[in-house]
This record gives structure tokens, C-alpha cells and sequence, in this order.
């Protein structure tokens, strides 16, 4: 458990309540802060993968708790920022298909777990993961924190929902692609 990706992993569950907490205080400097946590929250994804693999310190309990990290971070900064109505109409179906996409791996993944086979991570997840962790970033900024940060003429809102919209169609593929594979699992061991 003590093992720096696990850390690393722990510590981006840690930053779910603070990122609640900053969001919550509604103001730019806050929301400059809360797009920096969440940014430094998803480096710690990406290098919590490569400690491990490099030092080849993989465990169970972080196989275990890597994806519900990352699954709380963004289900939660979703949630936020639908329910501080700063998505608008055109980020709330792609934020939907995300959280859809992401119970039905999950789903997939435990029950696959338990016929003995395993769901790898594709390439194409990982460029959605990369790609809604940028627009969550930049959509939590939005466009208070570009006014704070001096460049207002930056429509950080409308990228953040672009960038949302792309990972979503990145999550309906990938999404897709698992579910073939499940599905051809569990007609093998039938």
C-alpha cells in the first residue's frame, strides 16, 4: 500500500473533497485553483502508471484503486460542474455519455473479473481519458478564471465543452469496444 503509485493514487482520491470544496466557494481565484488541483490530480494518474510499470511496482490493491480514483475524480468535477450549471446544455450530454460510459466499464470489468478475464486498457481510452481531463481542466477554469488570469478574450467555456464533446465520442467508441470484447468473453465461456 505504501508504494509511491499507490500514494500517488490515494492522493488523487484525497483531492475530490477539496476540489468539492474550491468549486463550492464560487469565485475565479477558486476556480483557478480547482482547475490546478485537477491537473495536477491527472498528472498523478498518468505518472502513478509509469512509477509503476518503470519500477515494476504493480499490486492488487492498485490495480484495484487506480480506476475508482479516476472514476471519482471525474464523476465528481462532472457533477460539480453540472450542478453549478456550468456546463450549459450543449456540455450535459456529452458529461452523461462520459458517466454512462464509465459505469458500464466498470460494470464490465467486475464482472468480467469473475470468469477470470481481464479488460486491457486500450490506446483510444487512454486519449479519452487524456482528452476529458484537459476539458474538465479547462471547463473548471472556465471563463472566470480566464478573466483572473488575465486572458478574457478566451472563450475557455466553449473549449472545455468542445473538448468535452470529443472525448465523448472517444468514450462511445472505446465504450463500444469493450463491450465487444465482453461480449465475446462471455460467449466463449458459455
Amino acid at each position: 500500500m505504501g508504494n509511491l503509485p499507490n500514494i500517488l493514487t490515494l492522493s488523487r482520491i484525497a483531492s475530490v473533497p477539496v476540489l468539492v470544496f474550491l468549486v463550492a466557494l464560487r469565485n475565479p481565484r477558486a476556480d483557478v485553483a480547482a482547475a490546478i488541483l485537477f491537473a495536477m490530480a491527472g498528472f498523478t494518474d498518468w505518472l502513478d502508471g509509469r512509477i509503476a510499470r518503470s519500477r515494476n511496482l504493480h499490486s492488487e490493491i492498485g490495480r484495484m484503486l487506480d480506476p475508482i480514483a479516476d472514476k471519482l475524480l471525474v464523476g465528481a468535477t462532472l457533477m460539480l460542474l453540472a450542478g453549478s450549471s456550468r456546463l450549459g446544455p450543449w456540455g450535459l450530454l456529452p458529461a452523461i455519455v462520459i458517466m454512462c460510459r464509465e459505469i458500464l466499464v466498470s460494470g464490465l470489468r467486475e464482472f468480467l473479473a469473475g470468469i477470470a478475464v481481464r479488460l486491457p486498457v486500450t490506446r483510444l481510452a487512454k486519449w479519452k481519458t487524456g482528452l476529458q481531463m484537459v476539458a474538465l481542466g479547462i471547463l473548471l477554469a472556465g471563463d472566470s478564471g480566464a478573466a483572473e488570469l488575465g486572458v478574457s478574450w478566451l472563450p475557455l467555456s466553449v473549449i472545455g465543452v468542445v473538448m468535452l464533446w470529443l472525448a465523448a465520442i472517444a468514450t462511445l467508441v472505446s465504450g463500444w469496444d469493450y463491450l465487444r470484447v465482453s461480449l465475446r468473453a462471455v460467449s466463449a465461456e458459455e
